[in-house]
């Protein structure tokens, strides 16, 4: 039976799987009357537990609450992705029914029966982990700035209780509740509160978020969990031979920003781990103009910078036993008089020159100097991210972000950290010929292809790695992963902060 934690709540939802729904015996979980209803969706084919599959029921009092939510986990219910999916679409059904504080009554096979020994436990805890990310963030809305009294009444997410028996527990050969979940409860909400950060970092309009107010929301977050943040203006930028966000940078009347935060987790020997994010806050292209079609979009250039901002609140709350550097190089790319152009030679940070082939392929030109600056500042593995390439939406299209690395191990740990996040990564090739199609006449790199529709996603990631040097480097490209036109899925329409769960499990090693 369902307990007194039902009463507080506007729903029960239940997850079912389909080999459940067949058996029936969640109808022991329900009273009659409303299991006879859910019977009868069944038989006419409206609810099969499939996963995306949701309906919602009145109890009419049969129930102390007002509705029952019903939501699939599809066939595939002992991977952790299907429960973070099943609780995103279970909370969009509750909020789109006005439905704000949930009860939801893990389904009788949480503990799979292919589980075996202490392997029960673990996935038991990695289930519960993607259920409660998958009911955060489905709880997830896109800021308006539409006039308060031309805005319907916005339902939200105020409050969520799992029920789970004892029963399961032993199962899985697990304690009390509250002992078994406090760790990934404690995770799956910091990972959830990054995501919908970079979310709304992300989506926030380009006349409202320029290099320095990127800078301040940096500084102002970094002090909320006690980490020291560097910021130098475009003069400071100018005296550090920063000559590649320089050259970016100038062509706007916001100058450009160098953003490093500092976390030490660990002891002043262990390894620094750089990550560098792409902050644009605008790309027009420069003199190598974008179409004008779709150019909104470009309010999302600086999703890079917004998952590694969105990664200080998983790292200030869970407090992993490590150090970072993080590195957001941030400038809007503009045409003006000032704007560099299109057979420019620039010299970066690291001393290197680079013969500018295309301003439009400035992002990686930033990241160079990023990467120089957080070798520089210690770090010892480099992870950089960025929005880079149009050409990985031809590979890929707004499915997967694109990879490419110098070093097989770094890849292989971020790529199974991308798997528990259950988002999808694809790795590039790095072979020779890639970087042979960068070599300059006049400089020692240039910064696109001469034919930059082939392999563009590679070459673009490469020039990048060109600056890491011999330091274990992997870049990720979100280029059709960070900003979606329309809801798809369990993603939301516009920004979508993808690769923040990712790159937080490889932190935290949750």
């Amino acid at each position: 039976m369902i307990p007194d934690t039902v009463t507080e709540a506007d729903a029960l939802v239940l997850l079912l799987t389909p080999a459940e729904l067949d058996d029936a015996a969640w109808s022991l979980r329900l009273p009659a009357s409303l299991a006879a209803e859910v019977q009868g969706l069944r038989e006419r084919g409206l609810f099969a537990a499939g996963l995306g599959q949701t309906e919602v029921i009145p109890t009419l009092g049969l129930l102390p609450c007002r509705s029952l939510v019903l939501s699939g986990l599809g066939a595939a219910a002992g991977g952790a992705d299907a429960w973070r999916d099943a609780g995103v679409y279970a909370v969009r059904a509750a909020l789109g029914r006005g439905l704000e504080r949930l009860a939801v009554a893990l389904p009788r096979e949480a503990a799979s029966a292919d589980d075996t020994g202490a392997n029960a436990a673990v996935n038991l805890r990695k289930r519960v982990h993607a259920l409660a990310e998958g009911l955060l963030l489905g709880g997830y809305r896109m800021p308006s700035y539409a006039a308060a009294t031309a805005q319907p009444p916005r339902t939200a997410l105020r409050e969520v209780a799992l029920i789970i028996d004892q029963a399961t527990l032993a199962a899985a050969g697990c304690g009390s509740a509250v002992e078994t979940f406090a760790q990934p409860l404690a995770a799956a909400r910091a990972f959830a509160i990054a995501t919908q950060y970079a979310r709304d970092l992300t989506n926030l309009p380009g006349n409202v978020l320029v290099p320095d107010t990127l800078a301040q929301e940096a500084a102002r977050l970094a002090s909320h969990y006690g980490m020291s943040c560097t910021v130098l203006d475009e003069a400071q930028i100018v005296e550090h031979g920063m000559g590649g966000l320089h050259a970016v940078g100038k062509g706007s009347a916001n100058p450009p920003r160098m953003i490093a935060i500092r976390y030490e987790g660990a002891d002043a020997s262990s390894e620094v781990i750089g990550l560098v994010g792409k902050g644009i806050t605008f790309d027009t292209g420069g003199i190598s103009l974008k179409k004008p079609d779709g150019m909104e979009e470009m309010i999302s250039d600086m999703g890079g910078a917004a998952v590694l901002l969105g990664l200080l609140h998983v790292i200030g709350r869970l407090k992993p036993k490590l150090n970072l550097q993080i590195v957001i190089p941030s400038a809007e790319n503009m045409p003006s008089s000032s704007a560099f152009k299109p057979g420019d030679v620039i010299k970066m940070m690291s001393g290197h020159t680079v013969e500018i082939l295309n301003t439009d392929a400035e992002g990686r030109v930033v990241l160079g100097d990023g990467v120089h600056y957080a070798l520089q500042l210690g770090a010892k593995r480099i992870v950089d991210i960025a929005t880079l390439t149009g050409a990985v939406l031809v590979s890929f299209a707004d499915v997967a972000t694109g990879a490419i690395a110098n070093n097989e191990e770094l890849q292989k740990e971020i790529l199974n950290a991308a798997k528990q996040a259950g988002e999808k990564v694809w790795p590039f090739p790095n072979y020779p010929e890639y970087h042979d199609m960068l070599k300059s006449d006049v400089a020692d790199i240039k910064n696109a292809a001469s034919r930059d529709r082939w392999a563009g996603s590679i070459t673009g990631g490469l020039f990048i790695g060109f600056f890491a040097g011999n330091v274990p480097w992997l870049h990720l490209d979100t280029g059709g992963t960070a900003w979606l036109w329309n809801e798809r899925g369990t993603e939301p329409k516009g920004g979508t902060g993808a690769m923040v769960r990712t790159l937080a499990h490889w932190l935290c090693k949750s």
